[in-house]
């Protein structure tokens, strides 16, 4: 008997680890099922670090945002759009996949489009409450679309409703296993503080400012642009500093409350049971991070301050610090909102597109 060929996928995604980390989830769920898949990204974004890391292989072709104003960042952003979809036309040539995801960042467009044209099957996610450029641009060429969040307008048969992919790694370790890990306090409230894998400025100076010398035992993700930069201002043993850490899981877990922005990454929190105190950057397109913010905000797991009055932050924090019964209800409120099992629906609906 002839033996039936394993499916294939190629996820297309980049640019962030808000675009790469759920595509590793959905990786690592249709590899449970028996999926062969492969990745394609940029040579020089963070892609190309992580997914290598997990073991996928990664084909590379270039490309770049485009920026709103002409320049000539701009015609070689059109430059490289236009060669884009060739290169990934020998990528899929070369994998022969059943089935592309076009996992976020500005290389799944081209490659959910080349998938088109050779009639492969494809579908977009989008990780927050506003869909972004790429993505609408590449709305036409799949048959299915993937919302973390419920998006007005966007609620055809075409889309699913999914929340965000948790990878395996961003999963909650145990509180004594993950404050061991990171050298904080057995007891006490401890503060986890983070803005993606650059950092978030704004909330960095203003919680060293804050607590820098003393208050609640301190997690600060920093990102890699203001550490060295921070680093000779830790005064106090109990304030860890950490540029980026493979461990969010255990970050998650050695947490009671969160000081964040607000992108996709809200999910895992939410996976996490974690209140949280939001920031929405001013930069986001369409302001996806207000949006994202709110959305949890209104189902009262977290609290939103808008950038313009981040100083009322401090005494947020502390109040909730002091405040267990507060913090347990936004904790269940968490729990509520979750969707633990976003990464495994995704990988049978991709299935079934590749069947």
């Amino acid at each position: 008997m002839e033996q039936k060929r394993e499916l294939r996928c190629l996820i297309a995604a980049g640019g962030t680890v808000g675009h790469v980390a759920p595509s590793l989830a959905v990786a690592e769920a249709l590899e449970r099922r028996g999926v062969h898949v492969t990745f394609a990204g940029s040579p020089d974004r963070i892609e190309a670090q992580l997914v290598p890391e997990a073991g996928y292989e990664l084909d590379t072709f270039r490309i770049a945002g485009l920026p709103r104003r002409p320049s000539p960042a701009l015609a070689r952003a059109l430059l490289l759009a236009g060669r884009a979809p060739r290169a990934c036309a020998r990528i899929i040539t070369a994998r022969r996949p059943d089935v592309v995801l076009g996992g976020g960042g500005y290389v799944a467009g081209p490659m959910v489009y080349a998938a088109s044209r050779r009639r492969v099957p494809a579908a977009l996610m989008e990780a927050d409450a506003h869909l972004g450029l790429a993505n609408r641009l590449a709305l036409p060429f799949a048959q299915r679309v993937f919302l973390s969040f419920p998006i007005d307008g966007r609620d055809g048969p075409k889309y699913r409703v999914t929340g965000r992919p948790i990878p395996a790694r961003s999963r909650p370790v145990g509180r004594a296993e993950a404050r061991e890990l990171f050298g904080l306090p057995d007891t006490g409230r401890v503060l986890l503080v983070f803005g993606g894998s650059l950092g978030a400025r704004i909330l960095n100076e203003l919680v060293l400012d804050v607590f820098g010398a003393a208050g609640p035992a301190v997690l600060h993700l920093c990102g890699t642009r203001d550490y060295d930069e921070l680093r000779p201002r830790i005064t106090r043993p109990d304030y860890r500093l950490v540029a980026f850490t493979e461990e969010f899981g255990a970050a998650l877990g050695a947490s009671d409350l969160v000081l964040a922005r607000a992108g996709g990454s809200v999910w895992e929190l939410a996976a996490a049971g974690k209140p949280a105190v939001l920031v929405p950057g001013l930069f986001a397109t369409g302001d996806h991070q207000t949006k994202n913010a709110r959305f949890f905000e209104l189902a009262g797991g977290a609290v939103v301050i808008p950038e313009s009055e981040v100083g009322r932050a401090p005494e947020l924090i502390r109040s909730l610090l002091d405040d267990p019964r507060r913090l347990a209800q936004m904790s269940d409120a968490m729990l509520r909102l979750a969707r633990p099992a976003a990464a495994d629906e995704i990988a049978e609906e991709l299935i079934a597109l590749a069947a």
